[in-house]
């Protein structure tokens, strides 16, 4: 078979495999987007972990219209409310997830369900929202964990585009949007050099290729900042150019940039970067952000954590150092949350909660913990007005469980989003009720 007849043989089959995988998808998925919210609720008994303020042990919040309207022991009911008995049970915002593929990639493996970048190294008018799938099945799976909340976030090129921020239900992308877009992500190129034997490219020609890549980043921006000004006060021939246009908010403060950085050569050159062009950015990965936490402090540089759950950095390093880089962090003084790692992960966004759980167990605060999937990534998003912790007026997005979300065997037993509750079943649990009753049956 010829080099063409095989590209078109292994295209075929990817759209075969796609077509067999979405088959099966709408077949096994039943789950439909909850309806607004009719009634007051109210849940009664349960104790409820504001974040943001001490615990209420037997404890009652109430919600109406999507927000929460009482909080406290001695929250009154209003009348006509559905109240929801929640002794023994336990109250938390709902899990944000701030550095997800969802919606965006389906199967990693297919290339046909897999939307995620585009060709191109600079792509600041990209929009991740024009690519969610609302009927992706990794959604509801991430919900059963308590993932209610989540950043969408285009991936390729340098200046890869604008993420979205995504409640996790809904008919719609813009259904499900709480901001879009939400932020802007620039990923700094790689700096390590492969002087190995067998290096694919020779020393020289690596060097070349990061010049080339922080080159790019520094004349895109300048560029920008150019048309920024001129746009202030256009002229009669002025053009307008979508992709400056994009990044239009991030010089007037708008829109924040998140710089995709994980090594220490990373950090230090995008730091350096920021300062130079007078940009403040959010740092995302941050293997190595520990190591310059006081220069992160002193600048007031927040940092999305990867997962806990991750190799040593350096093969010298300590073998907990991705573990306890968040209470290093913390310790500093400096910002951060924790979350995925993106593409790759795609399968894994529901586990944010265990990777804080992780960092609590070594050295973490167990409080700074939740507050580093809650409270924290919202206020990195600028959305701790509406999410990340349970008070008067904030949005009722949160889940009952019964322990701590944190923990393997704690159960999400119930969720809502704006208030509607949520169906929690998944493929997965459909395929585990499956096969329970092919054993019973035996």
């Amino acid at each position: 078979m010829s080099r063409v007849s095989n590209c078109r043989a292994s295209a075929a089959l990817q759209i075969l495999v796609a077509t067999l995988c979405f088959t099966a998808s709408v077949k096994a998925s039943d789950t439909i987007p909850a309806p607004p919210q009719a009634k007051p609720i109210a849940i009664k008994g349960a104790t409820i972990h504001p974040v943001s303020g001490p615990d209420i042990p037997s404890g009652t919040i109430v919600f109406e219209n999507g927000k929460i309207t009482a909080i406290g022991a001695n929250a009154t009911i209003p009348s006509g409310a559905d109240v929801i008995e929640g002794t023994g049970k336990h109250i938390y915002p709902g899990l944000i997830n701030a550095n997800t593929v969802l919606g965006l990639v389906e199967i990693g493996a297919v290339r046909a369900t897999v939307d995620v970048e585009e060709s191109g190294a600079i792509n600041p008018n990209v929009r991740s929202i024009t690519s969610v799938n609302p009927d992706s099945e990794l959604i509801p799976v991430a919900r059963s964990a308590g993932v209610l909340t989540a950043l969408s976030v285009p991936e390729g090129g340098i200046i890869s585009g604008q993420s979205a921020l995504l409640r996790l239900d809904g008919w719609t992308p813009e259904e499900m949007t709480v901001v879009s877009p939400a932020a802007m992500h620039l990923r700094w190129p790689n700096l390590t050099i492969d002087r190995r034997p067998r290096a694919r490219k020779s020393v020289k020609d690596q060097q070349k290729e990061i010049e080339k890549a922080q080159k790019q980043i520094r004349d895109a921006f300048l560029i920008a900042r150019s048309y920024w000004q001129a746009r202030k006060n256009p002229t009669p021939d002025f053009k307008s150019d979508l992709r400056w246009d994009a990044l239009m908010p991030v010089f007037d403060g708008k829109l924040p940039l998140f710089v995709h950085a994980s090594s220490l050569v990373q950090i230090q050159a995008a730091l350096a970067w920021a300062k130079e062009m007078q940009l403040k950015i959010v740092l995302v990965g941050g293997d190595d952000a520990w190591r310059v936490a006081p220069q992160l402090k002193e600048s007031d540089t927040a940092v999305v954590l990867g997962p806990a759950t991750s190799l040593p950095a350096h093969r010298d390093d300590d073998y907990d150092s991705a573990w306890n880089s968040a209470a290093k962090l913390q310790a500093a003084g400096v910002r951060f949350c924790i979350a995925s790692n993106g593409r790759g992960a795609e399968t894994n966004e529901r586990n944010v909660g265990y990777e804080a759980g992780l960092a609590a167990g070594y050295g973490l605060p167990k409080e700074e913990a939740l507050k580093a999937v809650t409270l924290y990534p919202a206020q990195i998003l600028g959305i701790a007005d509406r999410l990340g912790s349970l008070a008067v007026g904030k949005a009722a997005t949160l889940i009952v469980t019964n322990g701590d979300p944190l923990d393997f065997p704690t159960q999400v037993e119930a969720a809502f989003i704006d208030g509607r509750k949520i169906d929690l079943s998944n493929r997965q649990t459909r395929l585990r009720d499956k096969y329970r009753e092919k054993y019973r049956r035996k």
